[in-house]
């Protein structure tokens, strides 16, 4: 079977979506409409600005949905998902892919919730820290032990998992896990604790919006963060998406599920190579590649 997969933050550069928009007519359709959508033109941002402006949470998340949505909406007749996911903000990109999100509603939500996750970092200091070359279990109980709020919060790969929570918190952390024999414990430069009981005030704002929009029945099954498991009940999808906020990427597991479900290739939708390098350390057996678009479509 094959599999989508659809990238999160971190995937952005200067530059990206400009030789799609320049070369597809479909492509250009949607670049506009986001504009028109958003209220400021994000295709220059995309094309022209600095790393520095591209980091911004309310322009990173919807140019990385943008993007990804425009290269699969591109690749003409054979984009046929068996499955889909998304890694983080890469499952609103999923959920359009796999028709349960239109373009715009899809567009307007990861603004929303662009926007509240900036406006929750902004409540109080917190950020997330990488921890490479331990077991999640021996990750998890040191969190468990820190005073504060900090979490497990992306199982990316095995060896590779991202902690959240209060500055303070994931310093300490920090100190224990190298203690623990992490290979590293290096703190990452976020905005905030994302997929941390932090993100709350996000997520109850993320959950009005998605009550008010309309989520089709899928034409194939997401393999969602929270469930990390085939997910094909629009009621579901809507809860897990709002979930997701404060509970962790289980991205690692969902991976696994999809190859035991019957996947056996895998293309990566969407700026960079991110998904791709987990792929490998995921599992070995499966093809990995990235979507490459079709002129003129």
């Amino acid at each position: 079977m094959h599999a989508y997969i659809f990238p999160g933050q971190g995937a952005q550069f200067s530059g990206m979506g400009l030789d799609i928009y320049e070369k597809s007519n479909i492509a250009q359709d949607l670049f506009e409409q986001a504009n028109s959508i958003l209220g400021f033109s994000i295709t220059d941002i995309m094309f022209e600005g600095t790393p520095e402006q591209l980091k911004e949470t309310k322009v990173t998340q919807p140019a990385i949905f943008l993007h990804s949505v425009a290269l699969a909406k591109t690749l003409g007749d054979s984009f046929k998902p068996e499955m889909v996911a998304g890694h983080s903000l890469g499952e609103f990109s999923a959920l359009v892919a796999n028709g349960t999100l239109s373009f715009e509603d899809g567009l307007k939500l990861v603004s929303q919730r662009a926007l509240a996750m900036q406006k929750a970092c902004e409540i109080q200091p917190s950020t997330m820290a990488a921890v490479l070359g331990l077991e999640d279990e021996i990750v998890e109980n040191i969190c468990e032990k820190t005073p504060g709020i900090v979490v497990a919060a992306n199982y990316n790969c095995p060896g590779q998992l991202v902690i959240s929570g209060e500055v303070s918190a994931i310093n300490l952390a920090c100190e224990a896990l190298t203690a623990a024999g992490a290979r590293r414990a290096l703190v990452l430069p976020v905005g905030g604790a994302f997929h941390s009981p932090l993100m709350e005030p996000a997520r109850e704002e993320l959950a009005a919006a998605i009550e008010n929009t309309l989520f089709s029945e899928p034409n194939c099954p997401i393999y969602q963060n929270v469930a990390a498991k085939a997910v094909s009940n629009a009621s579901d999808i809507k809860k897990n998406l709002v979930a997701q906020l404060t509970a962790p990427v289980r991205w690692t597991q969902s991976i696994q599920q999809m190859i035991k479900d019957g996947a056996t290739e895998f293309t990566e939708v969407g700026p960079g190579k991110v998904l791709q390098g987990l792929m490998r350390k995921i599992d070995r057996s499966v093809t990995a590649n990235g979507a490459t678009f079709e002129e003129n479509n």
